[in-house]
């Protein structure tokens, strides 16, 4: 049995979370069916990235405002299963099926006084205290908080002793505005008020908009007898020491009769019936009816209708509207306990998994049968759900799918946490990297094709460093980085040294030619040029920079008739 005023668990899709709602109105349809209006509530995995973070620096600063704070006592797991129970509530409203209710839960303003660890002893229970605004995309604290701690204390001086003399400047605590012991007696005090009264219907006859507003007398003087002009008149006796005579002439001064209004009167029909439209919306969050529906008023201008207002025929007869209302509402609807089977539970077709997410039939025994859950890493469990995308043939045992479908997330912290604290991703069976313990989605990217082109460089670090490089081996053992920067450099090394060899070798053999006699004859010259390609001492066409092949250039040309030698 549901009833007004009842958190729930809503379910819109059977892989995703529930969603918490509050339940505002339960209206019953046209068609026989029940609506219920309900209050959203948003989790950390619905708002942003920046706001999560605007969310944690607020609870550091609740944290660091507490006597003996607690929060350093907390284990990762428990930090982590604690930002699963925190909700922020929204102004928003919705009409969800009564039929989608899956569940009761509670949600609680986080009490400042009690262990935050509390919450995660009780099932279905969370917390909020920050404001979501879908559509400002902003989060603020609520403004019903409990006002508890040193910020919030008055400081108490120390009492006086007996003859002690009070320094303190008693005007800038304290203005007295009316004495009990004047000399006037109640009958004068009445008949004083009567008059002033009587001043105010009068200075109302002679006011134009005040004669508009109302238009006969028995309204200008019902104006007139509020409590303003009460107040007005009191006022005016103290400040002039309760002398009726001097009291009376300031009623009525040159000028004309005093007219005091208050808000009731100010405001105008318009203006009131916008202040019945936003009340209605906002309740007494009097910043947002400022904000939003009267933005020329002053807060405390708003504040003092609003108490004005409650004591008028209007406030009555609203009022008496509402509880007629209420009565032909529905309180309560009884829903029975689901029992249909999830589409993402995998089923048993002869002792082989069947589905997973709209796989084809053994697609999941092929792919990952003994794959262990995902969030507590058991084997065995008396029914598994698929989880997550369906590429990825992943499963959930019982309780861990409960759990995911409660409070949004997994049991165990993720693998983004992990890495921050500088440990290794964790993986699954058959190397399949941990995700995050949010929504699917937000860890599984869409594959795109992409081109790995290699430098000439890399390309040539390949052939030259194959001895450390190990190709094989590396293939075997995918997840172990390659040192790219030592093999770039014992490249660079290596081809130092061989060009060096080169032009060792090109002068040795330079020098042999120009210098032992007789000189070689062509066929000698090609023979031995033929022996130092063969062996790739020299090059196929010599480099220009080179300092020796330039100054001997003229002695190796193929046109010489002495020694037409190529190198």
């Amino acid at each position: 049995m549901y009833r007004v005023g009842d958190y729930v668990f809503f379910e819109n899709s059977s892989s995703n979370p529930y969603l918490i709602r509050r339940i505002e109105e339960l209206n019953k349809t046209a068609s026989g069916n029940v609506e219920a209006k309900v209050v959203c509530f948003y989790r950390r995995r619905d708002i942003s990235h920046s706001l999560i973070q605007l969310a944690d620096k607020h609870a550091k600063e609740l944290e660091e405002e507490k006597e003996s704070p607690t929060e350093t006592d907390h284990t990762e797991k428990q930090k982590h299963q604690l930002r699963h129970r925190e909700l922020f509530l929204s102004r928003q409203y919705e009409s969800l099926p009564a039929t989608h209710i899956r569940g009761k839960c509670s949600v609680a303003l986080l009490n400042e006084t009690e262990a935050v660890l509390s919450y995660l002893d009780k099932e279905d229970t969370f917390f909020y205290s920050l404001v979501y605004d879908p559509t400002q995309k902003t989060l603020l604290a609520d403004k019903g908080e409990i006002r508890v701690g040193p910020r919030f204390q008055a400081d108490v001086p120390e009492m006086l002793q007996e003859g002690e003399a009070d320094d303190r400047d008693q005007s800038k605590l304290e203005e007295k505005l009316w004495d009990p012991e004047c000399p006037l007696t109640n009958k004068q005090i009445d008949q004083f008020l009567v008059v002033a009264r009587a001043v105010g219907t009068f200075a109302r006859a002679l006011d134009c908009s005040s004669s508009v507003r109302q238009p006969s007398l028995h309204m200008s003087a019902a104006a007139a007898s509020r409590d303003i002009t009460l107040f007005h008149a009191m006022d005016t006796l103290h400040r002039h020491n309760y002398d009726l005579s001097s009291a009376l002439s300031v009623l009525v001064p040159a000028g004309g009769p005093v007219l005091c209004r208050d808000e009731m009167e100010e405001w105008s029909a318009s203006e009131a019936a916008m202040f019945e439209e936003a009340l209605e919306k906002y309740g007494k969050d009097f910043n947002d009816i400022r904000q939003d529906f009267l933005p020329w008023k002053s807060l405390t201008s708003i504040i003092e209708y609003y108490y004005m207002w409650k004591t008028t025929d209007r406030y009555v007869q609203q009022k008496r509207l509402k509880a007629a209302e209420a009565e032909s509402k529905l309180k309560q609807v009884y829903i029975p306990t689901y029992n249909k089977p999830n589409p993402n539970q995998i089923s048993m077709t002869n002792g082989k998994m069947a589905t997973v997410n709209g796989a084809g039939p053994g697609a999941f025994h092929a792919a990952g049968g003994g794959r262990a859950c995902e969030s507590c890493y058991s084997m065995q469990s008396a029914q598994w759900y698929s989880w997550g995308p369906p590429n990825m043939q992943c499963r959930l045992c019982v309780s861990c799918w409960m759990y995911w479908k409660k409070y949004g997330g997994l049991k165990m912290p993720s693998r983004a946490e992990s890495r921050s604290r500088g440990h290794a991703p964790r993986q699954s069976n058959h190397m399949v990297p941990m995700r995050n313990s949010g929504s699917p989605k937000s860890s599984m990217k869409t594959k795109q094709a992409f081109l790995l082109q290699a430098t000439r460089l890399t390309k040539l670090a390949r052939h030259m460093c194959r001895d450390i490089i190990r190709l094989r081996r590396a293939a075997r053992r995918p997840f172990v980085p390659i040192n790219c920067g030592a093999i770039k450099a014992e490249c660079k090394r290596r081809l130092k040294l061989k060009f060096l060899v080169r032009e060792i070798t090109s002068v040795v053999v330079l020098h042999f030619f120009c210098c032992v006699p007789p000189p070689p004859t062509v066929d000698q010259a090609q023979a031995v040029r033929s022996h130092l390609l063969d062996l790739g001492v020299l090059p196929y066409h010599p480099p220009s920079c080179s300092p020796v092949f330039n100054s001997c250039r003229i002695l190796l040309n193929p046109s010489c008739c002495c020694s037409s030698v190529v190198l």
